[in-house]
Order: C-alpha cells, then sequence, then structure tokens
C-alpha cells in the first residue's frame, strides 16, 4: 500500500465486541509491527488514523463522523487504508502492558505475539472491557473497572500499585490521555520513564510527517512520524495530558 493512495479492502466481518465498540474484519491482510497505525478511508466521510488490532483487523469506538459513519457499514462494503505509519513497541522478554478502553486494541498484536508478561486492562464497567478472553488465552491479565463490575474497583492504575515495575523490561500503555498521564506520573516516581512507552493519538491529516498537524508542544515531535509510539522521557514538560489540538489547529483541554 502506498503513504499517498488508500488501497480497497473489503470488510469480511464486523464483530460487536462491546456496547460502543465494533471490530471491522477486512481482506486483505495488512504485515505490520504492534503499535503501528493506518490511515482509514470512510468513502465521503473523512480519513482518520487508526491503530491496528490484527493483521487484517482496525478496532473501533463510535466516537464521531468517520466512526459513526463505519458503524452504518456492512460486510461486504469496502474501506480505504492508507499505511502502515509510524513506530512500533520495542521488543522485550518481559512487558508490561497498560490499557484503558479502546486502547487494548494496538496491544492485543503484542500480546498475542508471546511478548507481554502482565496485562492491566481497565474500563468503566464490565461490558465495556475489551479482548478479556483473547488476552486471557496469551498473557496474565489482571482486571480493574471503575464501577467494580469486575476485577480490582478503581482506575486501571491502581494496579500499578501491586507490582514490581522494576522487573519488567518494556512497559506499554494505551488509552485515554488522563489515564496515560496518571501512568506516566507514576513511572517517574520510579525513574523508569525512559523504559515506558506510550501510543498516542492526535489529529492527523497527511500521517507521512509532512503537514505538521499531528506535532506536540514544545518539541514539535511528529506523532505520525516520530511515533505514535513515544517514550516516556519525551513527553515530560509537554503538552501530554494536557491539551492537544483540533483540526483547525486551536487548542482542546484534555
Amino acid at each position: 500500500m502506498t503513504d499517498q493512495l488508500p488501497a480497497a479492502v473489503a470488510i469480511t466481518e464486523i464483530r460487536q465486541e462491546t456496547p460502543t465498540i465494533r471490530t471491522f474484519v477486512f481482506e486483505p491482510a495488512l504485515m505490520f509491527d504492534p503499535g503501528q497505525f493506518v490511515m482509514v478511508w470512510v468513502p465521503g466521510v473523512d480519513e482518520v488514523p487508526m491503530a491496528l488490532s490484527s493483521y487484517r483487523s482496525i478496532t473501533v469506538q463510535n466516537v464521531g463522523d468517520a466512526t459513526g459513519a463505519m458503524f452504518s457499514l456492512k460486510a461486504g462494503e469496502c474501506l480505504g487504508i492508507r499505511g502502515p505509519f509510524g513506530n512500533a513497541f520495542s521488543a522485550g522478554e518481559r512487558i508490561l502492558a497498560i490499557a484503558g478502553g479502546i486502547g487494548a486494541a494496538p496491544l492485543l498484536p503484542l500480546a498475542r505475539a508471546d511478548r507481554v508478561m502482565t496485562f492491566l486492562l481497565g474500563a468503566r464497567t464490565e461490558s465495556e472491557l475489551l479482548f478479556v478472553d483473547q488476552l486471557d488465552e496469551c498473557t496474565d491479565l489482571q482486571i480493574a473497572t471503575d464501577d467494580g463490575t469486575l476485577g480490582t474497583k478503581g482506575f486501571v492504575t491502581t494496579l500499578m500499585d501491586e507490582l514490581n515495575l522494576g522487573a519488567y523490561d518494556r512497559i506499554a500503555v494505551c488509552g485515554p490521555e488522563v489515564m496515560m498521564r496518571a501512568v506516566l506520573t507514576k513511572v517517574v516516581e520510579k525513574g523508569i520513564e525512559k523504559k515506558t512507552e506510550f501510543s498516542l493519538h492526535r489529529y492527523m491529516k497527511c500521517g507521512v510527517g509532512v503537514c505538521g498537524s499531528c506535532c506536540i508542544d514544545p518539541s514539535g515531535l511528529r506523532v505520525c512520524r516520530d511515533g505514535p509510539v513515544v517514550s516516556g522521557d519525551l513527553l515530560l514538560n509537554s503538552e501530554f495530558g494536557h491539551y492537544m489540538r483540533d483540526a483547525s489547529g486551536r487548542k482542546r483541554q484534555i
């Protein structure tokens, strides 16, 4: 697939994962490394960045115009895909993965590649937990829900307090940015921010580092080209966890 033109893929299956999340399975399959993303073109609507949850699937939460339009599609219809783009999670023999909500999508391939020792999974409530059965098969899965309907009651970051974080080679994180900022605070306290990697989401237009719409203040780091996986030490004293920019370039508080 080229950087400039989307290649058509056919939707072969749509799985309802939670009340607000669906997985769109497509053909042909796409080779990628866990953590990379693709630009998904919804014909007549928009093109948006999305994480790959497998070689032939994207897992999507209905949160905007493009994702809402995707939720109206049926098996047999097509999407356009460019990519994969960006970098991937670093290798490690003992990886701790931390996911909140839809953030489990880019971390699932990492776990299925038998690279995750412990997986901390969080969501608001049991019905919104993503990939529980799949993750339970391939890693030590620990769960937290805000309302206590399954696992530990509280935020997923509370599960970190029961672990020896220094025992892991790498820590891979994806989820709501407020949650990721809380993870960053905890790893900074332990002095291990350099071995913690965060999968970022920003508004993107080109996906290849040209337009600058996904740059992070104050360093100018391009999420599409220098990320989306970024080491925690590069996010200190940045906009991370505080604000991001919308399509017009205006700051939007997180």
